[in-house]
């Protein structure tokens, strides 16, 4: 792993900083997953991610990544509570279903995964950087159900949530108290973070105008050929 990894020992737990190699791994696995993606058709017929899709979703990605810099605060042995970063990733799905939100989550987990990196292993890195942001892809398959933006926000989450615990289970299990179950303690760890940040979002999202906005821009950034079938939350 010396190419794409490089070993710190730190207060004698090892972990791995991300090399230059590293980094040039990272863009080309986005550009092979979008070049994928791009084979795989939309709801109305086309066969390519739109620019306007590319565009609407950056700004998405952009604003969620500024977002997830913003902590609230922050647990000792990793996960932030932060403000609406996740909805972000996960409104990208509301807009434009699965295929572009799945992208999109991954190419999200690749950026927290360079930003903030914490890896122990190459399984460690999958699960809780592509896998975990990757599951807010999920909210995707309920674009065009009645209330799928807050279907999509809970299911993607709530697999974010899954693939955190399950990271905390298998790979800092030592973390847990004497006598305490690793599955319990992931449970009760993880679930305060993200269920913090999913109370905040829920209780802005209900509000009318905050949610007749974003229905106003799904309007606007979908494209004109899906619009009439879409379902506003």
């Amino acid at each position: 792993m010396n190419l794409f990894l490089e070993k710190v020992v730190e207060d004698g737990y090892e972990s791995y900083s991300i090399t230059s190699g590293g980094y040039a791994l990272v863009v080309v696995l986005a550009l092979i997953a979008f070049a994928t993606i791009s084979f795989f058709k939309n709801a109305d017929g086309k066969g390519r991610i739109s620019i306007k899709q590319i565009t609407v979703s950056a700004l998405c990605l952009a604003l969620a990544f500024v977002l997830s810099n913003i902590k609230l605060f922050k647990l000792p042995m990793g996960g932030s509570f932060t403000v609406f970063s996740m909805f972000f990733v996960t409104f990208i799905g509301y807009l434009y279903g699965p295929r572009v939100s799945m992208s999109a989550a991954f190419a999200y987990g690749l950026l927290q995964m360079i930003a903030d990196p914490y890896i122990i292993s190459i399984p460690q890195l999958l699960c809780d950087y592509i896998l975990a942001f990757g599951a807010l892809g999920l909210s995707g398959f309920f674009h065009n159900s009645k209330w799928g933006m807050f279907k999509g926000y809970f299911v993607g989450i709530f697999g974010r949530y899954v693939f955190a615990v399950l990271s905390g289970v298998i790979f800092f299990a030592d973390y847990a108290p004497e006598g305490m179950s690793p599955l319990l303690y992931s449970m009760a760890y993880n679930i305060i973070y993200i269920a913090a940040e999913a109370a905040l979002t829920v209780v802005v999202l209900l509000i009318p105008a905050v949610r007749m906005a974003l229905n106003r821009v799904k309007s606007e950034a979908i494209e004109k050929g899906v619009r009439k079938n879409t379902q506003l939350a």
